[in-house]
């Protein structure tokens, strides 16, 4: 086991790490952009990519306090639902109203890699990969979609 000082000293060496590895890569637009706090315009809808001792994930959150505000933004996703399978070229989970680890309703969608772990240096090349082609293919989908959501800014 690592001690908290460690493991934050782990988990910030792979985010410098991917975050050098990916940033020659411009946006779809061709634009520098800020991969790892990707910016999508719209308030309480963010892109994450999360790591731990487990798992990969990369989710595309939607956190807005009314739930029905949450839902409609979650439901024009639904409509995007096969543009969004296509550029990612694989099937995501669906989420609607779940409670996330500060017990907020939230809805996700997202795809998470197993048995991987930030702490083991060999498994980085698994979740960098995992990552920078996801997150390329997310920003691809948002840079057509993304006007689409305006009414949510």
């Amino acid at each position: 086991m690592y001690s908290k000082e460690q493991a934050s000293k782990l988990k910030e060496a792979f985010w410098t790490t991917f975050g050098q590895y990916i940033a020659p890569h411009p946006s779809a637009e061709g634009q520098k952009i800020n991969w790892i706090n990707y910016k999508t315009g719209i308030r309480h809808l963010h892109f994450k990519m999360q790591a731990d001792s487990r798992s990969a994930s990369i989710v595309i959150e939607i956190s807005h306090p009314d739930s029905g505000i949450q839902e409609l933004i979650f439901e024009q996703f639904r409509s995007f639902r096969n543009i969004l399978k296509e550029k990612l070229n694989e099937d995501w989970e669906w989420q609607l109203h779940i409670a996330d680890e500060n017990h907020r309703t939230v809805s996700r969608i997202s795809k998470t890699l197993s048995a991987v772990s930030i702490f083991r240096e060999e498994d980085w090349p698994a979740l960098i990969s995992f990552f920078k082609l996801r997150i390329i293919a997310l920003d691809e989908f948002w840079s057509d979609a993304n006007y689409s959501f305006g009414l949510f800014r």
